[in-house]
């Protein structure tokens, strides 16, 4: 046990100074100029003694001490997974899915806003997914598609009276084609040379929305957009369709819900068809996927092309629903927030995706009273979860098995 602790007291002790030195700014330093270093201080002491007490325990664990409590705790697991798979999977899907059917009837109207938001991060996951996670290239200015939706529903709607309805697949479309554009000059770089240049298309078009004043109103967006609109049946004086404007929270939760459903059907089976194998290969090795005679440029381009139609869709329907459009909502950060989603529930994974969109939407709102320390405790658990576990929160299951996997 002491061996195991010299290993790594050095690192604790240089990584909770570094800490002390982060806080200090950030609580000690307040708006009228003043400084205090007691918040800070408090604030620190309480973490370096929960941090001490998992440090102990992990070292405790790393001497073979903990066995006899370990082992119940491994035999537990591996039965509860056990028996969770022995379950067919439809029938976690239904469950799943009567949940989320139900949840509007037992929660309040704050709670049901938060779903909403969720179910849209999650379609916006879903197609970030098909670009990062099946074709394997990373995208910083993904958010752009997403405002080019919105923008087309607003504008659509504003300027010539067309319904939601109408203007949904135009908005994909027009999203569809803007990723084309986007992508058919980027899509012959790799790595991290395709990044900047992703995050350089997204920012144009972020300023072009912000400065192209007679078609988008530059900066004070578009104000007085219709909301969703649904015929329902009426027998009064006979059989009619009355039109109704959506304004309820639980047919926009609905909705979002639907949308999230189909965009997750849609990613599941492109993984698992030709497109995605190729996708897959090109993901693992670009090279020898061009040589086995994976057409890779059309297939990053369809990828591109797919992912960015849910981003339309999910644009719409954010106009739609907010009534309101304006350059701010889709800024880089935006971008970045939905690739952690991706990256911290695990890239190419359906439910890893979901989870990491409940992580980073839902439990920050859970944890609102802890509002000054939110991005701190938000960066503190991207960071271990990368340190232990990188292939996220649920890692895709590849299908097949690689010949040095069966030799291991």
């Amino acid at each position: 046990m002491i061996q195991e602790f010299k290993k790594v007291w050095k690192q604790y002790t240089i990584g909770m100074l570094w800490l002390l030195g982060l806080l200090w700014p950030l609580l000690g330093i307040h708006s009228d100029g003043t400084m205090t270093f007691q918040t800070t201080f408090t604030v620190w002491t309480y973490i370096l003694a929960g941090s001490f007490v998992c440090l102990m325990i992990y070292v405790i664990k790393g001497s073979g001490s903990l066995k006899f409590v370990a082992d119940p705790v491994s035999r537990a697991a591996g039965n509860i997974k056990t028996t969770s798979t022995a379950l067919p999977t439809w029938i976690w899907l239904a469950a799943g899915l009567i949940v989320a059917l139900i949840y509007p009837q037992f929660a309040d109207r704050y709670g049901t806003d938060v779903a909403i938001s969720v179910l849209l991060y999650i379609c916006l996951g879903l197609g970030l997914n098909v670009v990062v996670g099946l074709a394997g290239m990373l995208d910083l200015g993904y958010i752009a598609f997403y405002g080019v939706g919105a923008y087309t529903y607003a504008i659509l709607n504003t300027v010539y009276g067309l319904g939601f309805w109408v203007c949904l697949p135009l908005s994909a479309l027009t999203a569809c084609i803007a990723g084309c554009i986007v992508g058919y000059p980027t899509l012959r770089m790799r790595g991290d040379y395709l990044a900047i240049v992703t995050l350089g298309f997204g920012e144009i078009i972020r300023i072009i929305l912000n400065n192209w004043m007679e078609l988008t109103n530059g900066p004070n967006g578009i104000l007085g957009i219709k909301s969703i609109g649904i015929f329902l049946p009426v027998f009064e004086n006979g059989f009619t369709f009355e039109h109704f404007w959506m304004k309820k929270l639980q047919l926009f939760y609905y909705f979002a819900l639907g949308l999230a459903i189909v965009a997750a059907i849609c990613v599941h089976r492109l993984n698992f068809s030709r497109v995605g194998r190729a996708w897959e290969s090109i993901r693992e090795d670009e090279t020898a996927a061009e040589l086995m005679g994976v057409n890779t440029f059309i297939y990053k381009l369809l990828a591109y092309a797919i992912g960015a139609i849910f981003a339309g869709l999910a644009g719409a329907f954010f106009a739609a629903r907010m009534r309101f459009v304006s350059p701010e909502s889709f800024t880089f950060l935006e971008s970045a927030m939905v690739l952690c989603m991706v990256v911290l529930g695990g890239m190419g994974s359906i439910p890893g995706i979901i989870l990491g969109v409940a992580a980073l939407i839902a439990l920050p709102e859970v944890f609102r009273q802890f509002e000054s320390y939110r991005m701190l405790i938000f960066g503190a658990t991207m960071v271990i979860m990368m340190l232990f576990r990188p292939a996220g929160l649920i890692p895709a299951k590849r299908v097949g098995t690689r010949s040095e996997e069966k030799e291991g």
